[in-house]
This record gives C-alpha cells, structure tokens and sequence, in this order.
C-alpha cells in the first residue's frame, strides 16, 4: 500500500519560496514535506518534488491538498475549512457514556441537541442503536421510533442534524424527518440496500472504519501498518460509493478510533491522521470518552474523561480534522476557539 503523510508543519507559509509548502485540505495548516510510505520503505519527500514522483503520488498530493467543498444540508451549509464540531445525541439505553439519558423522551432529548446547536455545534449526531461492544441489536422499527420524533423537532430548530445508523429503513425515515447526513459505522456494508439509498437520496455520508463491519465492527485484527491498512479499506470504500453514483465531494471518512483496534493501534491512527488528506474526503474524528482515554489515565471511567477528549481533539484540529464528534461541545467548541485563535495568529507571520 502506497500513501503520503504529511510532515513538517509550519506555522505560515509567508517568506518561504513559491512550492515549497503546500496547505492542508484546504484548511489552516501548511507542511513542507510528506513521508512517502511504500509497503516497508519509508523516505522523506519534500512537497517541492512531489511532481516528479509517480501519477499515484501526484494524485494522492492533489487529494491531500484540495480545497473540500461545503457541504449543503438544506439552509445550512457545513463549511469544512476548519474544525467543526458535532454533537453526539444518543437515544438508547445502553451507550457506553450517556445510554438512557434520553430514552424515551424526544422532547427532552431534542431540547439536549438543541442546546448544543445553541453552544455552536455544527451538527447534531442522532443515533438510536448502540455500537459498543457486545451491545444488543436493535430491530429497524424500534431504531426508527426512537430517532424520528428527535430529527423532527431538531429540524424545525433549524439544526443540522445526522443520523447515525447502518440500516437502510432508518436512513430513509430520518432524511424524510429533515436528518441532512448519514452516519455509517459499517461503511454502508452492513444493509445491502444502504448504498443505494445514500446514493439516490444524494445525502452526505460518513464510512468508518471496521474490521468487521458485517459483524459489529469490534473484531480484533492484528494490523502490520494500521495507518495504511485503514486508508486502503477507505479508499475502496469511497470507489465503490463512488462508483454506485455518490458524489466524493459529499463522501467523509472516519478512522474508526476504538473498533476492532489495540491501543497501540488507535495511537498510531490519530497521530496518523493527517495521511487520510489523501483520500480527498472531509476527515471526521470521534474519540469522545473512548476507552483509551481511560487507559491512557489510571482507567479514568467514561464520565471523567473529558481532558483526554480535549486532547484528542486538539490533536485532530493540528492535523487538519475537519469534523470532531463530541460528548462536551461546549468544553470542546472553547477548546476549538482557543486553538483557532493560535493558527490565525501563526499564519498572520508572529
């Protein structure tokens, strides 16, 4: 597997020679070299040489460095030049963090995504279904029951909202309730009609990494390169979305931080991160209180997580992420701010 990641960041590209830097994605970093990763062989190649190097390098660099277009969702447009947050709105019973904090309560949980989109949350992630380990699955009706309600009235606030879910009923009933994304944790392999209706409904999709998407996605895989092993599972994914007539412009990929991966995995997919530029999608991280937060401090439980989340989240926003999926938006959007403030001060030259 051939992939670039890039490598030595700089705060701003001005004094520095005409291509001797190039912009990440279109956001607000810029690097001067890539780390060319060829099966086994590694090397340092400055982006001021890239055009000399094969048609699939050139193309990968086109990839990493294009502008991504904003993504419409009905009024709302998603501009992906920079971090975006999106909320996480959980309506089940069992969520590894929040499970049954809205159950059976639409009201109350659209009030909740309601008050992130009012926090500044670019999007509100809607889901009706568990994908924690060995959590139990959920029949289409009852999934549809429990988002619908919620979608509708977030709609009406005017938020933009995506429904999690890998069934193809469900990602029907929510874009007729006023969802604008799908969210697939099954990269649209889980439901054989899935494609099709993200295809024919021309809404936006996330694929996310598994190694079993068929099965759960929490199957344990022994990974040589894990970076360049996820990046080829997502690029096949994205031809074959491609392929079935979904536009790339509205294709984003997710890594897949916990599903079927080590620790040591997961450490190496994040700080990898800047390597899936080349897949020419929008990029989306969802790492919000994840097991390896608390085993990275002391087995910290799920609800004391929130200074690793901001930690990874930052570490998302310096490599270019353009979504972060979040439990604490509000603690993450001043995150955000902050480190916003930092880049337009780095890029205006001081």
């Amino acid at each position: 597997m051939t992939y670039l990641r890039p490598v030595q960041f700089v705060d701003t590209p001005i004094g520095l020679p005409d291509g001797s830097v190039a912009r990440l994605a279109g956001g607000m970093q810029w690097f001067a070299a890539y780390e060319l990763v060829d099966g086994s062989t590694r090397r340092i190649v400055p982006v001021a040489e890239v055009a000399s190097e094969s048609e699939r390098i050139v193309t990968l660099h086109a990839r990493a460095t294009a502008l991504r277009r904003p993504l419409t969702l009905g009024e709302r447009t998603l501009r992906l030049d920079q971090p975006l947050v999106a909320g996480i709105l959980n309506v089940t019973p069992d969520s590894f963090s929040d499970g049954g904090a809205h159950v059976d309560d639409p009201a109350g949980a659209a009030a909740a995504g309601i008050d992130m989109a009012a926090a500044g949350a670019a999007l509100i992630d809607v889901g009706g279904e568990s994908t924690r380990p060995g959590a139990t699955a959920v029949w289409e009706g009852d999934e549809i029951a429990r988002v619908v309600p919620v979608i509708e009235r977030l709609a009406r606030s005017g938020a933009a909202v995506s429904i999690d879910t890998r069934k193809a009923p469900v990602m029907e009933a929510a874009l007729a309730a006023g969802a604008g994304i799908v969210n697939d944790v099954s990269a649209l392999l889980w439901d054989d009609r899935a494609l099709e209706v993200v295809a024919r409904t021309a809404a936006p999709v996330v694929l996310m990494h598994s190694p079993d998407p068929r099965d759960g996605g929490h199957g344990r895989v022994a990974y040589r390169d894990v970076v360049g092993e996820v990046f080829a599972w997502l690029e096949a994914r994205i031809d074959a979305a491609v392929a079935a007539g979904i536009d790339r412009g509205r294709i984003l990929v997710d890594p897949g931080i916990g599903f079927g991966k080590s620790l040591s995995d997961n450490l190496a997919l994040i700080n990898g991160l800047a390597a899936f530029h080349g897949l020419g999608c929008a990029v989306m991280l969802g790492v919000s209180r994840k097991r390896m937060i608390g085993a990275l401090s002391g087995e910290a439980p799920a609800t004391e997580r929130l200074p690793g989340s901001l930690a990874l989240a930052l570490r998302g926003a310096d490599l270019g992420v353009q979504l972060l999926r979040v439990h604490d938006v509000a603690e993450t959007l001043q995150a955000i701010r902050v480190w916003r403030g930092l880049r337009d001060r780095a890029l205006a030259g001081g």
